[in-house]
């Protein structure tokens, strides 16, 4: 992706990116709250998969159309140009599919197909690397790379994913055509509005700063562009934690079903995914501008103050993925849909105040404030709601742990040339993590194992 921002420039980015997000908002109408509730309901029941499958197969369907006239009216009412909707349209389409993709992931997760959903969670991201590559530096066309080559690479990434994951399911489920029924659609879709709301605010402080971006400055494609350069850096960064979150959310549900201690699996989790974003965080704090000079040919002078900013958000969606999850698992909707709201408000008005001002970088420090908020206020509901420990032990060895790396991250400063410095904070990172028993492999072992 860093290779079409290089092809293509910012501006043109910017045009991609805004409506994507755009797009992506909106999603939560494509799933109301299905793919949780179905995570949650299959990892408690197996037995439900086949009834499930038969209710909400035509449901998804039918909020598929809502979902398109919905979107396509609202770019209507903001005005977008002809040009707009006609990349509008296949990003709709390539919602439409990801959906779907990430459904059937449910079931999979939900049976505790680990080893598989891992596969298949991967696999549309590898297809569209594979793709866009060969669009980028395979030769195939004399043409100049255009931003619609990489809209199409995702769109046939996702229908080979598609297949391929719906075929497991039709494997695991067997036929399910002749229990297709109204009434059950109609009974999961009351049970699942919760998760969909909480879908809808997340997915708005997370993705609304890039069309603020393009709505309300002059030079709003060139802005949105600027931070993209950063923001997809940081999206690609946190699906290692919405992987991990991806599994642990099937973990906690049979859990709390079985009435077993989640605190054990909290304390797994915990240091892993803190230890990940603590040295991420890091790494971006002292080599910012080496690593934005190093992947971008074009950038403005504080593209690395965007990057260094919007990575440290990435420890504070560690923890939410973590304690999301849990409180998710729980039940406790209305707790989160309540914190969520309050993020939302808090975003959108550092955004308004911010964006007109410092242009990205405002959208950015908006970014990481919202997001250190809603982590803690997470964690502060798990500690409250389900009455675990406040695990005291591992967040004083995350502190030494910050500590160590942050005063070896200065030492490295010293060294002539920065991939040897940056190699050294990294070796440092994970040698200390050990080191504090930070990550035991044999406990992430026997968890992944039950």
């Amino acid at each position: 992706e860093v290779g079409v921002q290089n092809q293509v420039g910012e501006e043109i980015y910017g045009f991609y990116f805004s409506l994507f997000n755009f797009a992506f908002i909106l999603n939560m109408l494509l799933d109301v709250g299905i793919n949780n509730y179905n995570n949650r309901a299959i990892a408690r029941d197996h037995s439900l998969l086949k009834g499930n499958l038969a209710a909400i197969i035509p449901l998804k369907l039918f909020l598929s159309l809502i979902y398109a006239g919905v979107v396509l009216l609202s770019g209507k009412i903001l005005g977008y140009s002809q040009e707009q909707f006609q990349m509008l349209w296949i990003l709709v389409l390539n919602q439409f599919l990801a959906s779907f993709i990430l459904y059937f992931r449910t079931n999979i997760s939900g049976l505790q197909l680990y080893r598989t959903d891992s596969l298949l969670s991967v696999m549309d991201r590898s297809l569209m690397i594979l793709f866009t590559g060969l669009l980028l530096w395979g030769n195939i066309s004399s043409k100049p790379f255009q931003i619609e080559w990489f809209v199409y690479a995702q769109t046939t990434s996702y229908i080979l994913t598609l297949i391929t994951s719906a075929g497991i399911v039709r494997f695991r489920s067997g036929s399910f055509l002749h229990l297709f029924s109204l009434s059950a659609s109609l009974k999961i879709l009351r049970v699942s509005y919760p998760f969909a709301l909480l879908i809808l605010l997340m997915a708005v402080f997370n993705r609304v700063d890039s069309v603020m971006l393009e709505r309300l400055l002059e030079d709003g494609l060139e802005q949105a562009g600027i931070y993209a350069q950063s923001f997809r850096i940081f999206e690609a960064a946190t699906q290692f934690s919405l992987l991990f979150a991806m599994l642990l959310l099937p973990m906690f549900s049979r859990m709390i079903q079985l009435k077993q201690d989640v605190n054990e699996l909290v304390r797994t989790a915990l240091p892993l995914l803190m230890v990940t974003g603590l040295s991420v965080a890091c790494i971006a704090f002292f080599y910012k501008s080496e690593i934005i000079d190093l992947l971008y040919r074009s950038y403005t002078p504080y593209s690395s103050s965007i990057f260094g900013i919007l990575m440290i958000g990435y420890l504070f969606v560690s923890i939410s993925y973590l304690y999301g999850s849990l409180l998710t698992a729980n039940r406790n909707l209305r707790h989160l849909n309540i914190v969520a709201a309050f993020t939302v408000i808090l975003n959108i008005v550092m955004n308004l105040i911010l964006i007109p001002r410092h242009q990205a970088l405002g959208a950015a420090i908006s970014s990481l404030v919202s997001q250190a908020f809603f982590a803690i206020m997470q964690m502060a509901l798990s500690v409250r709601l389900l009455n675990i420990p406040s695990n005291r032990d591992i967040f004083i060895k995350l502190a030494a742990f910050l500590a160590i790396n942050m005063l070896t991250g200065y030492l490295t400063l010293l060294i002539q040339g920065w991939i040897p410095g940056l190699l050294l904070l990294g070796t440092s990172c994970i040698a200390s993590a050990f080191l504090l028993g930070l990550i035991r492999p044999s406990e992430i072992k026997s968890v992944l194992e039950e």
